[in-house]
């Protein structure tokens, strides 16, 4: 997914639970979207996901294949 696009549906879920993140790898990340960095020269922007279990994984904004918000009715953002 292309950086504009995963920023603009990440937007207004941050600091929500119940955030799904799939990868172009198939990896499958669910839980609260806890920081999103995307202004640091010389860095890949990238998304931390908090699990339930209390484990931050970082996803860059290049591999993000799909972003669903549990929360909601309709699935996919």
């Amino acid at each position: 997914m292309e950086v504009t696009k995963a920023l603009a549906a990440l937007q207004p879920l941050y600091g929500k639970d119940n955030i799904e993140v799939v990868t172009v790898d198939g990896q499958r990340v669910r839980g609260t979207v806890k920081s999103m960095k995307t202004t640091q020269a010389l860095t890949t922007p990238s998304v931390k996901i908090e699990c339930a279990g209390g484990e931050i994984v970082k996803i860059p904004f290049p591999t993000i294949a799909e972003i669903k918000d549990h929360n909601l009715a309709s699935d996919s953002v």
